[in-house]
C-alpha cells in the first residue's frame, strides 16, 4: 500500500512540475509569471501590514 501511495504522490508530483514549466505561446511558463509578479505582492503585503499596524493603534485608544 505505500508503493502505491509514494507512486502516485509522485506523479502527482511530477505533473505540477511539469505543468508550471510548460512555456505558452509567448513563451512563458507559469513559474515566470510568479517570479514577475513575486515583488508587486511583497510589496502589496507589506503596505497591508503597515495599515493593519495603523487601524490596531487606533483601537487601541
Amino acid at each position: 500500500m505505500g508503493l502505491l501511495r509514494t507512486a502516485l504522490i509522485g506523479a502527482a508530483v511530477y505533473g505540477i512540475v511539469k505543468y508550471v514549466t510548460k512555456k505558452d505561446a509567448n513563451g512563458k511558463s507559469v513559474v515566470d509569471d510568479i517570479k514577475e509578479k513575486a515583488p508587486e505582492w511583497v510589496e502589496k503585503a507589506k503596505n497591508l501590514k503597515d495599515e493593519l499596524k495603523v487601524e490596531l493603534e487606533k483601537q487601541r485608544y
